[in-house]
């Protein structure tokens, strides 16, 4: 089945768009939304280097103002693609819109991390061998060290930590993290950055990336 899938950059769309090409979906693109900063559907963070995190799983990215979107499905839709993947775990709002959009153009809106367990999520993208590293906080209980730290299993201790003594939402699904993966098996990609904090949250800003000559 032709789909295309909506990558952020982030962990939890990258192992949906995995997850979908092992169970034999043809994703012929990677839909990547620049969207207004703070958007209740699409990462902000570094999201103009979402493309590399696309090309390690072999999907050709396309970048798609949050205004156009909807077009673009429509004209997805036309050309013969029959679904749109998507990362959503536990937010109704994003899985409700995505939703309303496919049945509008008689696609259909998979979510393969649906109300699956987040404990389960998150021990499910270290074991595919995905490398995420934390890009956005807005939570109580993190840091400006936290940016630009990687999640291998000692910081998901951390997470489970501050899951347990501030409520956060494990996989960050409520806001209170965002994620840039940079690794997937051998593939690498090298990346420079620089911290920027307000108050209580703050972001890591990638300045600069570059896919390691030994990935393959």
């Amino acid at each position: 089945m032709k789909a295309i899938a909506l990558i952020s950059g982030g962990k939890d769309s990258f192992l949906s768009a995995y997850i979908a090409m092992q169970q034999g979906f043809d994703i012929v693109r990677a839909m990547i939304v620049r969207p207004q900063e703070y958007s209740y559907m699409f990462h902000f963070p570094n999201v103009d280097k979402a493309g590399y995190v696309a090309g390690m799983l072999g999907i050709e990215p396309e970048f798609v103002l949050e205004d156009g979107f909807q077009q673009r499905v429509k004209e997805y839709a036309s050309d013969g693609v029959k679904a749109i993947v998507s990362g959503a775990i536990a937010s109704e709002f994003q899985k409700t819109r995505l939703e309303r959009i496919a049945t509008e153009f008689s696609i259909i809106s998979y979510t393969p991390l649906w109300k699956v367990d987040q404990h389960r999520v998150m021990r499910d993208i270290l074991d595919a061998g995905i490398r995420a590293m934390i890009v956005s906080v807005s939570a109580e209980g993190f840091s400006e060290n936290d940016l630009g730290r990687e999640i291998d299993d000692k910081y998901l201790e951390r997470l489970y930590h501050l899951e347990k003594r501030y409520g956060i939402n494990i996989t960050g699904e409520g806001g209170e993290y965002e994620t840039f993966v940079f690794g997937f098996g051998n593939k690498y990609i090298s990346v420079k950055g620089h911290r920027i904090w307000k108050g209580s949250g703050g972001y890591f800003n990638i300045d600069s990336v570059e896919e390691r000559p030994d990935s393959c």
